[in-house]
């Protein structure tokens, strides 16, 4: 499953739903896809995100047998938190589907 969060304020975003999931865990928004915030509650997922983000500040735990680079949680939920700042700018809701 894929997830795309959209605003009038920035190019949409899309993640695989797990990530985009989690991403909405730490934003304090329930689960549900599609889903939305108004205005107003932008301001505040986007400060729960970055506090979350923050708090989960460890190196990634790297796998020497994997094929694939482990990629941290800052840096997965960069496109959403610059996403969610333009919308705060231009006082924009958010959605995903």
């Amino acid at each position: 499953m894929l997830v795309t969060f959209t605003t009038k304020a920035y190019a949409d975003i899309t993640m695989f739903g797990d990530i985009a999931i989690a991403m909405l865990k730490m934003m304090g928004h329930s689960v549900t896809v599609p889903g939305a915030l108004r205005a107003e509650d932008v301001p505040e997922a986007l400060r729960q995100l970055k506090t979350a983000v923050a708090a989960n500040n460890a190196p990634p735990h790297t796998d020497k047998d994997a094929d694939e680079p482990v990629v941290s949680t800052a840096h997965r939920a960069m496109p959403l938190i610059d996403l969610l700042a333009a919308a705060v700018k231009d006082g924009c809701g958010v959605m995903w589907k």
